[in-house]
């Protein structure tokens, strides 16, 4: 009999709850790991494929349904993009310059990735009308910070609540470079302003507070943009118009899905992981860092380059956590890893404080609240900040009902602090998952031992 019963049921609104019984005389986690493709990775290397001269391959792209909006939306505006899979994508380019206006509107989907980057590129195509929208979530999500900076640009861009928020329409426009001082750090907005400096004549650049993940630097590059970096400053500059041409790109495993089986390895007793093939550029370490700060035994195995980028296996053991204090710059490092280093808390002796961290709030969900309250129903110590929580470690988690609001990482950060919760957890909106990580429930119950 297995050691955990892990089922899935589909409800009448094909909702999914996730059932997690943990067996009275515990579980072990066991076994190498093959994670998805990395979403900032494999969205990028399809926009910059539709846009550039030339065919471009893709090998490891992510399936999540966050990607697929992405090459949806650029096959609506004339890029040829095979179909989607994880051995080979060929994506035929048209061009920078040459997005042509869609018949209907862009949907992004539930990702702020592909809304607020094709906003770059929307933009800066003059004459061209464009309307781009998104689901329920998205609809509610800031869309100002990468509006703003564009319209100091040129753009036009209208949209609700003083055009910050989706639906959007965009009439199309030749830009002016500018310098702009973005007030966060977000890759998002550094790589949106980034964007629609390709086709802008001079330099554009974005200065940051801190370091961002640098995927989108890393990529234009390769394709042929012209890019000047200053660590010292935080600033990237771009100089338009560019010329890209298609390439051969290997995507690794995503970072903030392996972080979930790194946590599960850390607080499982008896469990010994292997993740492979994991993306540790050091614009995204600040997850394996924080688990260093809080004792976990990880180790970093056959560290290499793989088209670009850094790369390793990680292996995780069981270890005793302590507490410790996660703000400052590290935080934009590790930003999407924050709900899983919570349910990592939980589980270390002592009060671990994250802070600076007020752009979960605006994530998929309130990731602060949510995760707060779903672990406190658990019978955590969760108490929230107004930038992010103080977690009390040391409770015994107990099996209930808990909700993922529809927020991917808050269903798989639930899935594993069930796995050392007594009784039955239920997660409802479980399927919210796929969004990143289509394959996560199957991967969780072949590693229960």
């Amino acid at each position: 009999m297995s050691a955990a019963v892990i089922t899935q049921e589909t409800q009448t609104d094909l909702s999914q709850k996730l059932i997690i019984q943990r067996p009275h005389f515990g579980l072990s986690l066991q076994g190498r790991i093959r994670i998805p493709g990395d979403k900032s990775i494999s969205h990028r290397a399809l926009m910059l494929g539709a846009i550039a001269q030339g065919e471009t391959e893709i090998q490891g792209l992510l399936l999540g349904e966050d990607p697929r909006s992405t090459a949806s939306c650029f096959q609506a505006m004339g890029a040829e993009i095979s179909e989607l899979n994880t051995d080979l994508v060929k994506v035929k380019g048209i061009g920078l310059g040459n997005l042509q206006e869609p018949i209907d509107v862009l949907n992004a989907g539930n990702s702020g990735t592909t809304l607020r980057l094709m906003l770059g590129l929307l933009a800066s195509h003059p004459g061209r009308f464009f309307t781009v929208t998104g689901d329920h979530s998205l609809r509610s999500r800031p869309m100002s910070r990468v509006v703003k900076p564009l319209q100091e640009m040129g753009a036009q861009i209208w949209g609700r609540k003083g055009n910050s928020l989706a639906p959007l329409a965009i009439q199309g426009q030749a830009l002016k470079p500018i310098h702009y001082h973005s007030p966060i750090a977000s890759a998002q907005v550094k790589s949106c302003i980034l964007l629609a400096g390709l086709a802008t004549e001079g330099k554009t650049t974005v200065t940051e507070p801190a370091l961002s993940r640098d995927h989108s630097e890393r990529m234009l590059r390769a394709f042929g943009a012209e890019l000047s970096i200053d660590p010292d400053t935080n600033s990237v500059t771009i100089t338009g118009p560019a010329q890209l041409y298609g390439q051969k790109v290997i995507v690794p495993g995503d970072i903030s899905s392996a972080a979930f089986w790194l946590v599960a390895g850390a607080i499982v007793p008896g469990s010994e992981l292997v993740v492979e093939n994991v993306g540790v550029n050091p614009t995204r370490t600040g997850i394996l860092e924080a688990l260093a700060m809080m004792g976990a035994d990880i180790q970093l195995e056959n560290q290499r380059e793989v088209a670009g980028e850094p790369v390793a296996d990680i292996r995780v053991r069981s270890s005793s956590l302590k507490s410790c204090t996660i703000a400052g710059d590290i935080i934009p490092r590790m930003i999407d890893e924050i709900p899983i280093l919570a349910v990592a808390a939980v589980f270390a002796q002592g009060t671990t404080i994250i802070r600076d961290a007020e752009e979960l709030r605006v994530k998929e969900s309130d990731r602060i609240t949510v995760m707060a309250q779903q672990l406190n129903k658990m019978g955590a110590k969760v108490t929230e900040l107004p930038d992010g929580m103080e977690i009390t470690g040391g409770t015994a988690l107990v099996g209930t009902d808990v909700d993922s609001h529809t927020d991917h990482r808050i269903a798989m950060s639930l899935a594993i602090a069930a796995l050392v919760t007594t009784g039955i957890t239920t997660i409802h909106r479980a399927e919210a998952a796929a969004i990143s990580y289509p394959d996560f429930f199957n991967t969780l119950t072949a590693i229960v031992n």
